[in-house]
């Protein structure tokens, strides 16, 4: 470890990694610049918006049986979001990146070897690259800014500088080329990680973080929209991407002060069946309703997205439809192989077949996004059936991403949500077509007695009695389907 003096404020400035060339005075954001035996003053940095993320400088995990702690940071912005990337320093001297973006993980290392890899302006997203022997999908192409730093870092980074980067996924593994510099890119391997699987201490808990979240910005968790005066609720540092509930204006609150990104179109409301702000415990994780969109496809059908956040677990949606609600999660782990318009895909060990390619637009938003989202954006959906689970690809000019979603019935969101439930008790869906049947089970009773009593004269005279005993059973089945089907209404 290398300490310093800031030469700006005086304070200590600490260098772990003989890699890193720049630090952030945590006293005074002064751009603090290694250069041989002396350091120099590149300027103030902006400071970073404190965000829901749980990491922070300082918070140690393993990684394949090596030990590394969170010595820096910078936070990057494109035209739909902001995610931040931490740089990690190992006991053995090595360096990492962590990316953190809306509650996905990923660690990657530079790549030293050589390749052939396409131009930055060639990629797009949901092809496939051949890269490093292996064919990668794209998965993001994204240009984006600096827009904060903390602790140390590998190279000069400040306000104006511009990332180039692309993200491809295979599976679990992971790579970015980065093109920030050169037309022949940076190359980054790695894979897609969780907390826990890198067994991280000294995270942030969550009273720091509800303390923290949003103190740049001077508001804690609401604000007035800058168009109609409307309160609007929002998670500070995660859902900085708003939709005002009663004009419908853009709104980025990803600055000290909100500023209209467009005014809203004039759209019929939409009720809502869960109502924004509504709270559940699931698998003993706080979730919180905070956004819904209508989207609608080709064919005019349309259906809601509500979106969830939990502290712990990140973002999840709930999709109601006219067929009845499922509950859905982004992908960490891609197909292994991937190919538009391929028929068959396999995620963790599951084979999925194809069911239809769509066009899918927002017709109608309202709440708190972690991405910029407005009526008229439009996506290419393909979706995959293996059972009762759907996957489901989604893929715009500038990124694909994959979820999966399973089945929710109606009884168990009222159990979740209460009163904030509007949804009418639906009957049991059709994996369960006899979940309530007591007059169906009494009728098959009755007409199994009828054909026991009836089994020597359908013997003796087969083609004179099966008729008049089909009548029979239908006349005793019927009512009971009828009598069932009140019941569940």
């Amino acid at each position: 470890m290398q300490i310093v003096s800031c030469p700006s404020c005086g304070a200590e400035v600490k260098f772990r990694s003989h890699a890193s060339v720049m630090a952030v005075c945590e006293y005074c954001s002064t751009r603090v610049l290694k250069d041989a035996d002396a350091v120099k003053d590149l300027g103030k940095m902006s400071s970073v918006l404190e965000d829901y993320s749980p990491i922070q400088i300082g918070t140690a995990g393993v990684l394949g049986g090596r030990p590394f702690t969170v010595v820096g940071r910078i936070q990057l912005r494109y035209s739909a979001g902001m995610w931040n990337e931490w740089y990690l320093f190992f006991d053995d001297g090595k360096t990492s990146w962590l990316g953190d973006s809306s509650g996905m993980y990923t660690i990657t290392a530079e790549y030293q070897g050589d390749a052939q890899l396409p131009s930055f302006e060639q990629l797009q997203p949901g092809q496939n690259y051949p890269i490093n022997g292996a064919p990668y999908v794209a998965a993001e192409i994204r240009v984006a800014d600096c827009i904060g730093g903390q602790g140390e870092l590998p190279f000069k980074v400040g306000d104006g500088y511009q990332a180039r980067v692309a993200d491809f996924r295979r599976g679990v593994e992971f790579i970015t080329l980065d093109y920030s510099d050169s037309p022949r890119p940076v190359i980054y391997t790695g894979i897609a990680v969780t907390l826990d699987s890198l067994q991280c201490q000294l995270l942030r808990d969550d009273d720091t973080i509800q303390r923290a979240a949003g103190r740049y910005r001077g508001k804690l968790d609401a604000l007035d929209c800058p168009s109609c005066g409307s309160p609007i609720k929002y998670l500070p540092g995660v859902t900085a991407n708003l939709v005002c509930p009663a004009c419908a204006t853009q709104i980025d609150a990803a600055s000290p002060e909100a500023q209209v990104v467009a005014a809203g179109e004039r759209v019929a409301t939409v009720p809502l069946t869960l109502e924004l702000g509504a709270t559940a415990k699931i698998n003993n994780q706080e979730f919180t309703i905070i956004g819904m969109m209508r989207r609608a496809d080709d064919e005019g059908t349309q259906w809601n997205e509500y979106l969830m956040y939990g502290p712990r677990s990140g973002f999840s949606w709930l999709v109601e439809t006219n067929d009845g609600w499922s509950g859905a999660n982004v992908l960490a782990s891609w197909p292994m192989s991937y190919a538009p318009g391929a028929p068959n895909v396999v995620v963790d060990k599951v084979q999925f077949s194809q069911l239809y390619t769509y066009q899918a637009r927002v017709t109608y938003a309202v709440g708190a996004f972690n991405w910029r989202v407005a009526v008229g954006d439009s996506t290419v959906v393909s979706e995959f059936e293996a059972g009762q689970l759907r996957l489901a690809s989604e893929t715009t000019p500038q990124e694909m991403t994959w979820s999966r979603s399973a089945p929710v019935s109606a009884d168990q969101l009222k159990a979740w949500f209460g009163d904030a439930f509007k949804g009418r008790m639906k009957a049991p869906s059709k994996s369960q077509p006899f979940a309530n049947n007591r007059y169906r089970k009494t009728a098959k009773y009755i007409i199994w007695m009828m054909l026991a009593l009836n089994a020597i004269p359908l013997l003796a005279n087969f083609s004179g009695t099966w008729f008049l005993s089909a009548i029979g059973a239908l006349a005793i089945y019927l009512p009971a389907i009828f009598l069932d089907n009140n019941d569940q209404a």
